[in-house]
């Protein structure tokens, strides 16, 4: 299995290649390599009418296609794509655009491709996020109160209890703010602060951390999520001007806060995160005193490399698909009953997919790694 995606920051094409298998209830992922290849820059506007969303399309299936073909052979290639609108009013998800286009994917391997993984969720009444809730789910299932958390553009948590359904939703802004800030100062030079460098030499403005911590989106009940819809440039306008250093330094803290309070109000015994957030020290010390007692745990000790989480999550979530599984979790995504997620398209032979698997899928089993880059 190949998985894809581009996360909502944009920062990157992540690939992950994973052998899965199904024995009885459980599904083992043995991860094999995962890496991270540059985004296609003339791509790093959305696009803003018809034909440029057809031309994105087109190209980001293009360099998806091309990311995948290095890593072949494969039996199958599953793509989360690139989310480039998330509409949500009033709680509800009205719907959900991945862009990538699967047929380029398929043209350029040969190799059957499944996509478009979240809008039957949201058809079903979910809100097509996070999906990572089933990965989590499977993966943490045991007898302590476990919460997985990836730091994306967006942040959101899966809460694994014994004997409960899981919880999933979006916290809110994971980098997406902080890398508005680093892009509106850098004159789109930068598009993110690597290493926390700008952060660090600030300091937490509680003004400006007060007003943004009583943003209505913290309170509302779950299942629910966002999106760089609602935590974008245009999110701060109206602050007061501070410099540069304090504004990412708060920002920093808002994510760190609203992630923690999140996890407390679940009583967790321990995080387990990932995520390109945790490449950035001063958002994960932040994090680790926002949570104090409860333990900051990094994926990889349980097997997942923090960066490529994500795509090994694709990767799964097109396994299921392929062998009749649902994919999604519909305690944690508001879904009115469980899904088959995605729409395959063919490669160069014909389509033949495998005897639906029957029994319930209640375990992922996470191998001893082939190599993991």
């Amino acid at each position: 299995m190949i998985g894809l995606i581009s996360g909502t920051s944009m920062d990157g094409i992540d690939v992950a290649v994973a052998d899965l298998s199904i024995n009885g209830d459980v599904v083992e992922l043995v991860p094999v390599q995962c890496a991270e290849h540059p985004f296609p820059k003339d791509l790093l506007e959305k696009p803003r009418d018809l034909a440029e969303v057809c031309a994105f399309d087109t190209s980001l299936g293009q360099a998806f296609g091309e990311v995948a073909a290095g890593y072949l052979p494969a039996d199958l290639i599953s793509s989360l794509g690139q989310t480039v609108h998330h509409e949500v009013q009033d709680g509800d998800c009205l719907g959900t655009l991945q862009l990538g286009q699967p047929a380029w994917i398929a043209e350029r391997t040969g190799v059957p491709v499944i996509a478009d993984l979240r809008v039957r969720d949201v058809a079903a009444g979910g809100q097509g996020a996070p999906l990572a809730s089933t990965l989590d789910a499977l993966w943490l299932a045991g007898d302590a109160s476990a919460v997985a958390l990836n730091i994306g553009g967006i942040a959101n948590i899966t809460v694994v209890r014994p004997g409960t359904p899981p919880i999933a939703y979006d916290t809110g802004p994971g980098n997406a703010l902080m890398d508005a800030v680093m892009e509106v100062i850098s004159n789109g030079q930068r598009r993110q602060d690597t290493n926390g460098e700008f952060a660090r030499r600030g300091t937490v403005r509680e003004d400006i951390l007060k007003k943004l911590l009583a943003d209505p989106y913290y309170s509302k009940p779950w299942p629910k999520s966002t999106g760089k819809e609602h935590f974008n440039a245009e999110y701060l306008q109206g602050f007061p001007t501070v410099p540069a250093e304090d504004m990412l330094r708060t920002l920093v803290e808002v994510t760190a806060r609203t992630i923690a309070d999140a996890c407390r109000a679940h009583d967790a015994s321990t995080v387990v995160a990932s995520g390109g957030g945790m490449r950035n020290p001063v958002l994960v010390e932040a994090l680790a005193k926002a949570l104090d007692p409860i333990p900051l745990r990094i994926s990889d000790s349980l097997g997942l490399p923090r960066d490529g989480k994500e795509a090994y999550l694709a990767a799964l979530l097109g396994f299921l698909t392929w062998h009749g599984v649902p994919g999604n979790t519909p305690s944690a995504t508001g879904a009115s009953g469980p899904r088959l997620l995605g729409s395959i398209t063919p490669g160069n032979g014909p389509l033949r997919l495998p005897e639906p698997v029957t029994t319930a899928v209640t375990k992922l089993k996470v191998g001893e790694p082939k190599c993991v880059d």
